[in-house]
């Protein structure tokens, strides 16, 4: 595969390093965007991939909660204009509670809505705001306790970041908490047991090759690898995580403090994982004046 400089320069924006460790870590790995960025941590040139890019979906999280069970859906529109829109706002506040009563989003779509199902009266408001709109996804948890939190709220019980905790005991205080810990600190599970096997073993892939990087005794480089791992499992893990109210506490051991158990959690954010498209203005306009 060819290496463009724009190959080179999404690299190097993704992973902060320089131009030259960037064309060779494509060259390395053949213009794989994905492998370079390993490349280079195993070289210890990027710390951390920066791979979600930048958004282009607007629009809002919704959360809901009844009888034990919380909800959040994603509602999207083309720009945030329309996501401070009070019509819009009312819809997805409608989709959210509908959405307690069903399971997955394909029965959400299907489900009603005064008369009509979700998805027509996406469509009806779609002609008459003027842009497109859809409902992406929803997730939902059960508990004993289920608490909602919502970051940058733009009405209320929605916004750019939706988060349900559901737990055993504890407070609602406690809960709150917890949630406002997830929408910072984003993990990526609840423990290690709930971790993607693949993502476990692609990251003590590249641990066990950096180790070796540095030349040390195999019995060394296990230990290295061992720690290493205790760390990044830390990191990425809610319970494991630094409680971001107490950093003295991991979230496991705050949660034991006040009574809790953590059973489960969503966290959902606007756009997240969707690519931006990006224009480049001036070409559309040379373009348009050449007809």
């Amino acid at each position: 595969m060819a290496i463009t400089a724009a190959l080179v320069k999404e690299l190097r924006e993704s992973t902060g390093v320089g131009m030259m460790d960037a064309k060779k870590a494509l060259v390395e790995t053949d213009g794989d965007m994905e492998a370079a960025v390993d490349w280079l941590r195993t070289k210890g040139l990027a710390k951390a991939a920066k791979k979600a890019g930048r958004t282009a979906a607007e629009g809002l999280v919704a959360v809901a909660v009844s009888g034990g069970k919380g909800v959040a859906v994603e509602v999207n529109s083309e720009t945030d204009f329309v996501a401070k829109n009070s019509e819009f706002q009312e819809m997805v506040s409608s989709i959210a509670s509908a959405a307690l009563t069903v399971s997955d989003v394909d029965a959400l779509n299907a489900a009603d809505l005064g008369g009509k199902s979700v998805a027509d009266t996406i469509t009806n408001k779609i002609a008459t705001i003027g842009e497109n709109m859809s409902l992406r996804r929803m997730a939902s948890v059960e508990g004993e306790t289920v608490v909602t939190y919502v970051h940058n709220a733009a009405a209320d019980g929605m916004g750019k970041i939706g988060v349900l905790v559901a737990m055993t005991g504890g407070s609602e205080d406690f809960g709150r908490q917890v949630a406002m810990h997830i929408a910072a600190a984003n993990p990526q599970a609840l423990n290690e047991a709930e971790l993607d096997a693949s993502v476990v073993e692609k990251e003590r892939t590249i641990l066990t090759e950096q180790a070796r990087e540095s030349g040390k005794p195999e019995n060394i480089i296990e230990n290295m690898i061992k720690g290493r791992m205790k760390k990044f499992l830390a990191e990425v893990t809610l319970l494991g995580q630094d409680f971001v109210i107490n950093p003295d506490l991991t979230v496991e051991a705050a949660a034991k403090e006040a009574g809790a158990e953590i059973t489960g959690y969503v966290r959902m954010e606007v756009g997240e994982g969707i690519e931006k498209e990006e224009s480049d203005f001036a070409a559309e306009v040379a373009a348009a004046v050449q007809g």
